[in-house]
């Protein structure tokens, strides 16, 4: 087990400087906090917000919320203030917080490993209905995301989804995120292993845990024993991939230091296996370096990747295994690339136990809550008590036995929810947007939509696998650099000079089978009324000009730029 137990959020030990000796780091000694964030933490551990929710805020009402609990504290149990109605784009960077809250929230619900049980997901579709006025978004780190939530609300809310073991613990702030876990664990024909357990492990070890509240920022897991490696395991902050060790059997490669936002970076590799009992310790010890050694000073160099890329994998993984889990871990091997592209899980695939699972998609994530309760009876009447939620803003039915597959499927297509998408139904994302964030530019998930009918008239035979991205801001929340087609939300200047809604464009950004950030082609930038021409324009230079086999981000990173534009 890590050895944590001498390293309390409160009082960490004091170590040598590390090479940064002014980045506010604990085991440094510098324990003062450097900006507003920290210090509000030092004030209050965030998890101790709830019980001023339930006891004050939610009988008092919004005006009575406290300024440090209303914009941070709050988000240690998956609330934000979502934005004011009918503020533009143009505003975002320029309003004070203040001006931009609307008296609702955000609310996120977390979805470890995408894992949901038919109750739960009826459950959460009542919420939605009953408080959220219908929303309810799946995001591509399988949570559920809520709009329009009252704080008075919120005690009967969190009784409903604790009723049925679902919680918004941590599910935003600077703490342990959502654990992402590949959404056909133990049922996969070709898993290498299953992760649920140690999925589970870590839930039971880290999430509400005291010692864990106070990260230097947020802190992103994965977890996956599927060899399509669904989890997109590049970009978290620390991902176990399953391999199989040529002596030692099948167990999990570790990753760390994957994020993307304004400074993306992909993970490396420790170059240690781990056997699934282990996994919970070295994600135990990896959080704690985090918490030790994290940056402190300045948000925006606060994530583990600026730490894993001044440090370097080895001397990572030498801290890790000295000062926390007091052991070495086995060397092992990298793995495999997977062999197709889409890691989706849609269609109908056979189940190992003979039964098969069905992955359907629905318009860039957006989905509301009396669906959600229909998605729930026709996995019941179909006789499935089993979902699941994807890191592509898909959902899965599990366990249906082989004569009920096409009146399950027809029942899907029917609530609009197809099981047989189009290339642009299937690889479309969106983030929330300037409808509901306040740090959104412009809007993305009714444009995402609509861009999906658009392409699917202009282009209704196009087959090649592609991945259209739309992220309202810089943050890449959608995960634009890694998109085939990757869309940085911005005002743009149109043909009459005037501002509008637009897009910076990245082309051939990958995960999986040659990871990479892509490519910008100067000046590319699109307005949004230009953006199912500019797309179709693209896709028919590449069916024009690839080679056999080649796929969209390949033919992207050697075509000529005028092919691009």
């Amino acid at each position: 087990m890590a050895d944590t137990s001498k390293r309390p959020a409160s009082a960490p030990s004091r170590r040598k400087a590390g090479r940064h000796r002014g980045e506010g780091q604990w085991a440094a000694g510098h324990f003062t906090p450097l900006n507003g964030n920290e210090q509000t933490k030092k004030d209050d551990d965030g998890l101790n917000v709830r019980t001023r929710i339930e006891t004050i805020y939610a009988h008092r009402g919004f005006d009575s919320i406290d300024g440090a609990d209303l914009r941070g504290r709050m988000r240690w149990w998956g609330l934000y203030t979502q934005r004011r109605p009918g503020i533009s784009g143009g505003k975002t960077a320029v309003l004070e917080p203040e001006e931009l809250d609307d008296e609702y929230f955000m609310l996120r619900v977390r979805i470890d490993g995408g894992q949901l049980t038919t109750q739960q997901l009826r459950t959460v579709g009542e919420i939605s209905q009953d408080f959220a006025r219908g929303t309810a978004d799946i995001t591509d780190r399988q949570n559920i995301q809520f709009h329009w939530i009252r704080i008075e609300d919120m005690p009967e809310i969190w009784r409903r989804l604790e009723g049925v073991g679902l919680s918004t613990t941590e599910a935003c702030g600077d703490t342990p995120r959502v654990i992402m876990g590949s959404p056909v664990a133990g049922i996969a024909a070709d898993e290498i292993i299953d992760g649920t357990p140690a999925i589970d492990e870590i839930h039971r070890r880290v999430i509400g845990n005291p010692a864990y509240s106070n990260l230097p920022r947020k802190f992103k897991t994965a977890v996956s024993g599927s060899p399509l490696l669904d989890v997109a395991h590049e970009i978290n902050d620390v991902a176990f991939v399953g391999v199989e060790h040529p002596e030692l059997g099948p167990g999990f490669d570790v990753w760390v230091g994957g994020g993307l936002s304004t400074n993306p970076k992909l993970g490396v590799r420790l170059g240690a296996w781990v056997p699934i009992e282990d996994v919970a310790d070295v994600h135990e010890g990896i959080v704690s370096v985090f918490r030790d050694y994290g940056y402190r000073r300045l948000r925006t160099r606060a994530r583990i990747k600026f730490l894993v890329a001044d440090w370097g994998a080895e001397k990572f993984r030498q801290v890790l295994e000295d000062e926390y889990l007091l052991r070495r871990m086995a060397d092992g091997p990298a793995p495999e690339a997977p062999v197709q592209q889409w890691r989706d899980h849609i269609g109908v695939h056979e189940q190992r136990d003979g039964n098969h699972y069905v992955g359907f998609a629905p318009r860039v994530g957006r989905i509301d809550g009396g669906t959600l309760a229909k998605i729930a009876d026709l996995a019941e009447s179909h006789g499935s008590g089993r979902v699941r939620t994807t890191a592509e803003q898909k959902m899965i039915v599990l366990d249906v036995a082989g004569d009920q597959v096409e009146s399950l499927t027809e029942g899907l297509e029917a609530l609009d929810l197809t099981a047989r998408p189009s290339v642009f139904r299937r690889g479309t994302m969106a983030c929330t947007g300037i409808e509901f964030c306040k740090l959104a530019i412009v809007e993305t998930k009714a444009r995402g939509s609509s861009l999906i009918d658009e392409l699917e008239q202009r282009l209704p035979h196009f087959d090649e696998p592609v991945t259209i991205n739309l992220n309202g801001c810089p943050n890449s929340c959608a995960r634009i650099q890694v998109a085939d087609i990757g869309l940085k939300g911005q005002l743009v200047t149109d043909a009459d000079g005037e501002q509008v809604e637009g897009y910076q464009v990245h082309l051939g950004g990958s995960l999986g089978m040659e990871p990479g950030f892509g490519r910008k082609v100067r000046g590319l930038k699109v307005t949004a009324a230009e953006l199912p021409d500019y797309i179709e324009r693209v896709l028919l230079n590449f069916k024009e000009q690839r080679e056999d086999g080649e796929r969209f981000a390949q033919w992207a990173a050697r075509a000529e730029e005028g092919a691009l534009k």
